[in-house]
């Protein structure tokens, strides 16, 4: 990287100047509290420690907060996909996914037997291109796997619309998004099945952890059997399944931190709010936008950078304001037409020119329900001596 300066703030602390804030901005805060702590102890004290009464507590409070009619917990949330997939989709199936998210929306489809078509990302808000969806069913296609990237909703009535016009089922990874909203419903009321994670960084959080929720009664025993070896009695197994269940003692710490969700999640997009006043004033730099008639749970706040406005790559770029004190990460520094694992189920497939260029743009800032006056401060002024630094 090319040694620059900025007038207006000094050297940057990456060629040895006095970063911004000696002491760097959470990035998260994934800590437990006493109560959580405390309501892991109970199940403890109990002795019952396998899937009972908190994992049902859990799946109860979480089918009313989405607007679902069913919830079931599971291990975590890549088991939460390969419960939704197996029942609703055969072996030789396309289905469409997008080519922007995590890679386990992909592989579970792959575990599956299916054959993932991927989809291009919406340059504006990173989620799958519906237009380009359609652009790509063919006889074979039976399905969509739509990610809520980010911790925002895709655009689900144009989901919905193409899933309807060509007979598809729609399954919605929603591990980023617990508590996001379209068109003032939750999300558990939309699709086939919802996908959720528990994990760790998760804004609702309980180590490891998933769940499916759906509205469909048969689908959700069907889930529930393959979820639990398919046993409907007590060494009965009316079909073959997976120990796929989550524990009472997730299941606690789940309960305990849906206690303050809703507040720890309005405190996100408070914090969103923010960042956009804040980007709105630095050239190069814009938010992911949000889907028309979506409100995201922030589980990330990612923004792109425009290259042509700076002289050095974005990873250049996230490295200097780290050295300032403001921490990144990359979600996702590859699409996943670039992933090794999927090399075999490329040909025929055409470009995803949007997802390649986020990879080489997005960056997350910190976002969680504990930043500061102090930490919005760093960040803007870190934003600002980088930008000024490396700008064109």
């Amino acid at each position: 990287m090319t040694t620059v300066a900025a007038p207006a703030h000094g050297p940057l602390a990456i060629n040895g100047g006095t970063p911004v804030s000696r002491t760097p901005v959470p990035f998260m805060l994934p800590g437990l509290q006493e109560a959580d702590i405390e309501a892991v102890n109970k199940v403890l004290r109990s002795g019952m420690l396998r899937a009972a009464s908190k994992c049902a507590e859990l799946e109860t409070r979480m089918a009313e907060l989405s607007h679902a009619r069913h919830a079931m917990t599971c291990a975590n949330g890549t088991c939460a996909l390969q419960l939704a997939y197996e029942p609703l989709f055969e072996r030789g199936d396309d289905i469409l996914v997008p080519c922007w998210s995590y890679i386990a929306t992909a592989s579970m489809l792959v575990a599956r037997g299916c054959r993932p078509i991927f989809v291009d990302a919406d340059e504006t808000t990173g989620q799958i291109d519906v237009a380009d969806a359609a652009r790509r069913i063919t006889p074979r296609t039976r399905g969509i796997a739509a990610t809520h990237m980010y911790g925002c909703p895709v655009d689900i009535d144009g989901v919905q619309a193409l899933a309807r016009s060509h007979n598809l089922k729609v399954v919605y990874d929603a591990a980023q998004a617990h508590l996001a909203l379209y068109k003032g419903k939750g999300i558990g009321q939309f699709g086939d099945a919802v996908t959720y994670s528990f994990y760790a960084t998760k804004n609702l959080a309980t180590g490891e952890g998933g769940m499916v929720t759906c509205n469909d009664d048969a689908l959700a025993t069907k889930i529930k059997l393959l979820r639990s070896h398919g046993e409907t009695d007590k060494y009965l197994h009316e079909s073959v399944g997976y120990n796929y269940r989550m524990n009472d003692m997730a299941g606690a710490i789940g309960c305990s931190r849906l206690d303050r969700l809703q507040r720890e999640t309005d405190a996100r997009r408070a914090a969103a709010r923010r960042y956009d006043a804040m980007l709105a004033g630095i050239r190069g730099l814009a938010p992911l936008a949000a889907t028309a008639g979506a409100v995201s749970a922030y589980h990330l706040y990612t923004v792109k950078l425009d290259l042509a406005t700076v002289r050095c790559t974005r990873d250049e770029f996230i490295k200097a304001l780290g050295a300032e004190g403001v921490p990144t990460a990359v979600h996702y520094p590859r699409s996943l037409n670039n992933q090794p694992a999927f090399k075999a189920f490329l040909a025929g497939q055409k470009p995803w020119p949007v997802a390649e260029k986020l990879a080489t743009q997005v960056f997350s800032l910190p976002m969680h329900h504990g930043l500061t006056d102090e930490h919005f401060a760093t960040v803007e002024q870190a934003l600002r001596k980088v930008t000024a630094a490396m700008g064109r």
